[in-house]
């Protein structure tokens, strides 16, 4: 395929498409919600604005995390502007939106009222505010005890001045970006993203109107930024230069990526660029046809197929390797040191870091890759669960360059993943 055609593909997969009217259902109920006690009108759906990625139209499907302003009636205010204010304020929303969901899960979260709808698996974060006469607003923080500022106007407006400029290629790498994270298990905010790509056409203006046809080149160049990047806790965002907070080192992700855009650019019109790019930015990079024609069977499963992709935070597996008479040795410092994994070991894949507070579940996928794995049928790549609580039990059958990935799905959502490349050198100990 050519390099335009991929990347048309990935582009108009990446769409929100069919979700937009139910995330559009959603919000208007809630407004409605909340204009029925403030303002006592039935059926008003003014006084809101989408904000996050949605609203600055940089979302891609799958998006969970929707937040949205409730603009709150000015004559109010001096009622909520003591220390309890912002709490009550936020349980007054609370106690609407659980009239109006009785059976859903809607709770106070510090400075939004969060409602987890179950169909969909959408998490709207309901921020009630109060307008300034310069268009920023005051949101209620119950932890300060105070109301704070918030400028998301300026970033929206940053997104489109930036988006108009570049011939919308801002909005366009943006969600590439968002599906290199998603499907690289990079544990960063969309607006996080947002300010890093903005950042990055303030420095070039090489791909201000550039086509689908010079996007590899993009792609290449926008993770060799990332990876230059220098250690940061946070950045100014976008338009508003309020703090965003850098949760996760990126820069090692990043650097992988760019090696990843060499190769594929280097293979450029070969179906081995399809495979390269889908290593990149995950299964919305379409196959090229010679990739879905095989002769062995195609039994991988992609866990995008099976719940929302939003990753938003970190997890870390490791394998442990044992065989009789010898120390278990951890599989990621065998790889440090050049230490060779052969067949016949026994292999437990386990969890050694994550960031996802409980309760959650955990997916694994154990792929086998290599001339061996097709000649015996055996790629796997199903989606399985744990052998036992954050552990899966595997052992090294056959050489080839395998791969274990695991999924941390929270609230019917992936929220983090991570892989680990499992090369297995020789058919015997």
């Amino acid at each position: 395929m050519k390099t335009s055609e991929i990347f048309d593909a990935l582009l108009e997969n990446l769409k929100v498409g069919d979700a937009a009217a139910a995330v559009g259902f959603r919000r208007d109920e809630i407004t409605k919600a909340l204009n029925k006690d403030f303002r006592a009108k039935d059926g008003c759906t003014d006084y809101k604005l989408m904000v996050g990625s949605y609203g600055r139209h940089t979302a891609i499907k799958g998006v969970s995390d929707l937040d949205m302003i409730f603009i709150l009636p000015p004559g109010i205010r001096s009622y909520y502007s003591s220390d309890t204010g912002p709490r009550r304020m936020l349980n007054r929303v609370r106690d609407d939106l659980k009239a109006r969901y009785p059976n859903t899960e809607v709770r106070v979260d510090q400075c939004v009222v969060r409602v987890q709808f179950t169909s969909n698996a959408f998490k709207f974060e309901v921020q009630p505010t109060f307008e300034n006469d310069d268009g920023s607003f005051d949101y209620p923080d119950t932890v300060a005890e105070e109301w704070k500022l918030t400028k998301p106007r300026e970033e929206i407006s940053a997104t489109k001045e930036c988006n108009d400029r570049t011939s919308t290629n801002m909005r366009h790498l943006a969600r590439m970006a968002r599906a290199w994270k998603n499907a690289n298990g990079v544990s960063m905010g969309g607006l996080l993203i947002d300010t890093l790509v903005h950042r990055f056409f303030s420095q070039t203006d090489d791909y201000d109107s550039a086509g689908t046809g010079s996007f590899g080149l993009m792609a290449r160049d926008f993770f060799e930024f990332l990876k230059d990047e220098p250690d940061k806790d946070y950045y100014l965002a976008l338009g508003s230069n309020q703090r965003v907070k850098v949760k996760a080192r990126f820069q090692p992700k990043a650097k992988k990526a760019y090696n990843k855009c060499l190769e594929a650019i280097e293979d450029e019109g070969k179906a081995a660029a399809n495979k390269k790019w889908r290593e990149v930015f995950g299964t919305s990079v379409p196959l090229s046809i010679s990739e879905a024609s095989r002769a062995f069977r195609d039994t991988e499963q992609f866990i995008e197929d099976r719940y929302p992709v939003d990753v938003t935070e970190s997890v870390t597996i490791d394998c442990e390797v044992t065989q009789n008479g010898w120390r278990p040795t951890w599989l990621r410092e065998m790889r440090r040191q050049g230490i060779l994994l052969k067949a016949g070991k026994s292999l437990k894949f386990t969890v050694t870091g994550c960031t996802v507070p409980q309760p959650y579940e955990l997916k694994w996928k154990v792929l086998n890759r290599g001339p061996e794995a097709e000649r015996r049928d055996m790629i796997r790549g199903q989606i399985v669960d744990s052998t036992r609580p954050n552990t899966r039990v595997e052992r090294s059958d056959f050489r080839g360059e395998h791969v274990v990935e695991c999924y941390v799905v929270k609230d019917g959502v992936v929220v983090a993943r991570d892989r680990i490349d499992v090369p297995i050198s020789t058919t015997s100990a």
